[in-house]
């Protein structure tokens, strides 16, 4: 379970919600705390770099909105981010320096570290992506099980409860997603891995390995 950790998957130097990780040693253990760490984080933020823009919404002045774009609160877009035609943020987002929130992508209860890429058609639920990490046009996190049952995070040894019914994706730093692919609830993804286009992902693929398919997992060469 040690490659689950947080000092394992994250340079928490990338983000401006780095105090979220404070006393926690899991990633998904924040899920919770994100919409609270928001509003406090966000009546903080210096008034010449950052403004308020409606019912705790706090954007960089250096970021670029698209008029088309819809953010809900509480919402925090960083420095220099980038957020384009139509996308949908339902609230609950912080989205990091220089990152990208494209097209259609919706987000909702997420982290995305500093210069993540979430720029076409993407879904991303009750989710961390770390610091540079990029999810190919369509992939998607699938963030309840069918049968509403709590999300477990699952390797070919080990397997811990989340006592978490929504539990999208947490993808380390550096990590790539193929375009079509699904995240299923409770998938963590170790840092500079790569899920290949169209993969349908359960449980963890460790840091520097390549998915290629269900039980075909193979080291980054």
């Amino acid at each position: 379970m040690e490659q689950w950790k947080i000092s394992q998957m994250y340079a928490l130097e990338e983000t401006i919600a780095a105090a979220i990780f404070e006393g926690v040693e899991y990633p998904w253990e924040v899920l919770a705390k994100i919409k609270d760490f928001i509003v406090e984080l966000g009546n903080s933020l210096p008034k010449d770099k950052y403004e308020k823009r409606g019912e705790n919404i706090w954007v960089a002045k250096s970021a670029h909105v698209f008029p088309s774009a819809y953010i809900g609160g509480p919402a925090i877009i960083d420095e220099d981010a980038e957020i384009r035609h139509c996308a949908f943020i339902r609230g609950s987002a912080i989205v990091g320096k220089g990152a990208v929130v494209g097209n259609s992508t919706e987000l909702k209860n997420v982290i995305l570290f500093n210069k993540v890429q979430v720029p076409h058609y993407n879904y991303v639920g009750d989710s961390i992506l770390g610091y540079k990490a990029h999810m190919g046009a369509g992939s998607i996190t699938s963030n309840v099980k069918s049968d509403k049952t709590l999300v477990t995070v699952k390797s070919a040894e080990e397997c811990m409860e989340t006592g978490l019914k929504k539990f999208g994706a947490m993808l380390g730093d550096g990590v790539e997603v193929g375009c079509n692919s699904v995240l299923n609830p409770g998938t963590v993804i170790g840092k500079y891995a790569s899920v290949y286009p169209t993969s349908s992902v359960r449980g963890y693929v460790p840091a520097d390995c390549i998915y290629k398919g269900q039980g075909n997992v193979v080291a980054r060469v």
